[in-house]
């Protein structure tokens, strides 16, 4: 029976924030791309919370940004609230965050999508990855008959339809969809987010190349009529007066436009009654849900029954976009039963009469053990595929996103015949979440946090342009103009730095009248300017009125030449940490090594390694299961192999 046969060079499997951004930078980069969806009007969908950024996760989206990613620009047009978290503490954990009109978003990425050279949008259910094998080259230590490595190389997809696309790369960004269901009480749909489409049928492809696989859950809360809340026992939820945009290439003054509110609400003890004298109907408790979920971002009945003593929890009203009346009720996710769904909303103030446009329920889907990639998101054991997204384990658009966007530029960097793109911790969040991803395990989805990042006062959202614009370039996904503009913000920086630490500022009465009148320790002699713009209290805009010399100079140089200073004894220390971290990244580990040849390892730690392969000496000390004995034991097997 005859059927169709096309061929591409980089196939993409979901259009969701995964699938966008593989899909971009692969095309981006002239190789000739398809993207796979179950449903184009799902592209960029937001099935859950009405909003890019927040902790974290901003800083996610202007590195990827900064690298050529699409995300941050979609945002900016298409926000209706933005606003700075986190400003009353550091610079380091500060994140942008914006509510979206959820149906332009999605609108506006499509539009981009389907006008980008070599890339064809395709609405079909990928069933198949089609591979053939390959044997693996191993390390001369290894190389007998009985352990080549046997691996499979990609060779195309197949479609539900029959439909055959050969490529030379395939990029999973399956999202939420394989064999998913959606459950609240004791109803259990066999159907995506929305209501859409799930996948079926892949999964069984994916098992039978070996790959192994986990059935992880997430959830979402109910969407109410704005009509029948009432936001008077609300508070009220303003965005930023002066609105930053995530894009590092968005004009400034394009942003600053009228904003819509949010609102803040509780839930209260009448409301876990309710919750608790239901938990036996919940299929959270039940055993119903057979699927893993977030730690970090539970349902409310997870929250009441794991914080007790806790009086109550925030409840956030937000627009879904000024299309429609639908309002997110965010920190109030379950799986509850439809007519508890409506009493336990019904003790929240300004929720009395509340009316529900869409029940909250929990959704199970299938993805990945993420160890199974190499750090440049590509399967260790089947050449040329690629997986980026919460198929890998994670959760969140942002996460998404940005691994999407990594997966896609492998894909292409393989394809170039270019060694793969790989951050490391001391460069981006990007880095962060990925090594976490492929070294350590993970039993639940994944999640960004500020904590996790252990350099974050060198990887701030403000400065993300400047680490990672130059390799967005070196990728071809960065224009000339936009790196020239970095390199001539990163002298202007370092050349008002030091202006300003050669300045000097005497005693006098102009000087102690401006710091009288703003509550600042007078001189007892001269000083420099950098000095006092150290001060908690000063900043470099204010002292202007002090320093006739002074350049002019945008405000996001200005703002780097103030963090430079403030925190300059901070930002040394964390520079040396960076370099001792540096040494044990620079300590490269033999590809498919067998780590049972090392005299003194630990069992489980050869175990692990074997299992891991990790790139260096410092990945590998962040394997669960390898202690810091282990990698003395690795580092003089280094030096001896490296002797021979």
């Amino acid at each position: 029976m005859p059927c169709v046969e096309e061929t591409y060079d980089i196939v993409v499997v979901g259009a969701g924030h995964a699938g966008c951004e593989a899909a971009l930078a692969a095309a981006r980069l002239g190789f000739e791309t398809i993207v796979f969806t179950v449903s184009v009007d799902s592209i960029a969908l937001m099935p859950c919370n009405p909003n890019i950024g927040g902790s974290s996760k901003g800083h996610l989206v202007r590195e990827l940004d900064a690298l050529g990613g699409e995300m941050g620009k979609v945002i900016d047009k298409t926000f209706i609230q933005s606003k700075m978290l986190n400003e009353s503490k550091g610079p380091a954990v500060h994140s942008l965050r914006a509510q979206a009109d959820k149906q332009d978003y999605t609108r506006e990425m499509r539009r981009v999508l389907e006008n980008t050279d070599h890339l064809t949008v395709r609405q079909a259910e990928v069933s198949e990855i089609l591979t053939e094998e390959i044997v693996g080259t191993v390390s001369e230590e290894r190389k007998t008959s009985e352990n080549m490595v046997k691996k499979r190389r990609i060779i195309g997809v197949k479609t539900y339809s029959g439909a055959v696309y050969k490529c030379r790369a395939v990029v999973l960004a399956t999202g939420v969809y394989l064999r998913a269901r959606c459950i609240y009480g004791d109803v259990s749909n066999p159907t995506g987010p929305n209501g859409l489409q799930a996948a079926n049928h892949l999964t069984d492809s994916l098992v039978e190349n070996g790959i192994e696989m986990f059935r992880f859950k997430t959830g979402t809360p109910a969407r109410a009529d704005k009509r029948s809340i009432d936001f008077s026992k609300m508070e009220e939820q303003f965005g930023d007066k002066r609105v930053v945009p995530f894009s590092f290439s968005t004009d400034p003054e394009s942003v600053q436009k009228e904003q819509v509110s949010c609102w803040l609400t509780y839930t209260n003890e009448k409301t876990h009654e309710i919750i608790r004298a239901n938990l036996d109907r919940s299929p959270l408790f039940s055993g119903a849900i057979e699927g893993t979920g977030p730690r970090y971002c539970p349902s409310i009945e997870d929250k009441v029954v794991k914080f007790p003593d806790k009086e109550r929890h925030q409840v956030f009203v937000e627009p879904e976009g000024l299309y429609t009346n639908e309002m997110y009720l965010g920190g109030m996710s379950s799986s509850l039963p439809e007519d508890v769904q409506y009493a336990m909303y019904r003790t929240v103030p300004g929720l009395e009469h509340v009316k529900i446009v869409r029940n909250a329920y929990a959704i199970e889907y299938d993805c990945i053990n993420p160890r199974q990639l190499d750090a440049s998101l590509e399967f260790k054991n089947i050449e040329g595929l690629f997986s980026g997204g919460q198929f890998n384990g994670s959760s969140g658009y942002e996460e998404a996103a940005v691994q999407g966007f990594m997966a896609g530029v492998n894909a292409a960097r393989k394809l170039q015949g270019k060694e793969a793109v790989i951050l490391d911790r001391s460069q981006a969040y990007i880095g962060v979440l990925i090594d976490d991803l492929v070294t350590k395990e993970n039993h639940e989805p994944y999640r960004m946090m500020t904590s996790r990042a252990e350099y974050r006062l060198l990887l701030r959202q403000d400065n993300a342009d400047l680490r990672l614009r130059k390799i967005g370039y070196e990728i071809g996904l960065v224009t000339e103009e936009q790196y020239r503009y970095v390199l001539w913000k990163e002298k202007a920086i370092e050349e008002e730095v030091t202006r300003l630490e050669k300045k000097t500022l005497g005693a006098n009465e102009t000087v102690q009248t401006f710091l009288e009148k703003h509550q600042s320790t007078l001189l007892k002699s001269g000083t420099t300017m950098a000095e006092l713009i150290k001060r908690p209290e000063l900043n470099y805009d204010m002292l202007a009125e002090l320093d006739e010399d002074r350049p002019e100079l945008p405000q996001d140089v200005q703002k780097q030449i103030d963090i430079n200073l403030k925190y300059a004894g901070y930002i040394r220390r964390q520079m040396q940490q960076v370099a001792q971290f540096k040494k044990l990244e620079n300590r490269k580990l033999p590809k498919n090594f067998d780590y049972s040849t090392v005299k003194s390892l630990r069992l489980e730690a050869v175990q692990k390694l074997n299992l891991y392969q990790p790139l260096n000496i410092g990945q590998a000390s962040r394997i669960s299961g390898v202690s810091p004995a282990d990698i003395s034991v690795l580092m003089v097997h280094l030096e001896q192999m490296g002797r021979k």
